[in-house]
């Protein structure tokens, strides 16, 4: 009987260390909750319908920085490439690391929305007035004019919070750093 029991704590115990990289693989296959693909290929050539690809930008209130889209809003071709710019600057007085999350609504087109650059779970650290461009390049799959579940769909909303970083000089954050990332943030031109 103890050693059925020990079996199943060790068991129990597997799959709860399990559970948070399945439940990260489950949402990057499926798109879901607004979980984008990541790499892949280049975009496959412009098609016909157009998106509009607006871009929304949230500042945790630890971090002492002003985090923006560079525009609105842009209107892309399924299959054409992308490319946005977020800024962000540091009005600290003191050097501050950032790292930021991302998802796209509606979650439906998670699956459809590729990045191929990115700033996103890549720590940042900015000194005291320092303003970057961060870049984001990505590509809508044509494949969402087919899925009867996104075909009506006209804008994506793509979302990005920037945290401070757990690792920002032993201060508690929101965040660490964690995942895949491509592409850095440049200093802005002025």
């Amino acid at each position: 009987m103890a050693g059925g029991v020990g079996v199943l704590v060790l068991g129990m115990l597997g799959v709860s260390f399990a559970a948070v990289p399945l439940y990260d693989l489950f949402c990057r296959v499926t798109g879901y909750n607004g979980t984008v693909q990541v790499g892949g290929g280049a975009a496959p050539g412009a098609g016909q319908q157009v998106l509009t690809i607006r871009f929304n930008a949230a500042t945790h209130p630890a971090l002492p920085w002003r985090f923006a889209p560079g525009q609105p809003s842009i209107r892309v071709h399924v299959g054409e490439e992308g490319v946005a710019f977020y800024q962000a600057r540091n009005d600290g007085g003191a050097p501050v690391t950032g790292v930021a999350t991302y998802n796209v609504t509606p979650e439906v087109v998670g699956k459809y929305f590729h990045k191929t650059a990115c700033f996103c779970f890549e720590q940042q650290t900015l000194e005291p007035g320092q303003q970057v461009d961060m870049p984001l390049a990505f590509w809508v799959d044509p494949k969402i004019a087919e899925d009867p579940n996104t075909s009506g769909i006209r804008t994506i909303t793509v979302n990005y919070s920037f945290f401070r970083s757990l690792d920002d000089a032993g201060r508690s954050g929101a965040l660490a750093s964690a995942g895949p990332h491509v592409g850095a943030a440049r200093p802005a031109q002025r």
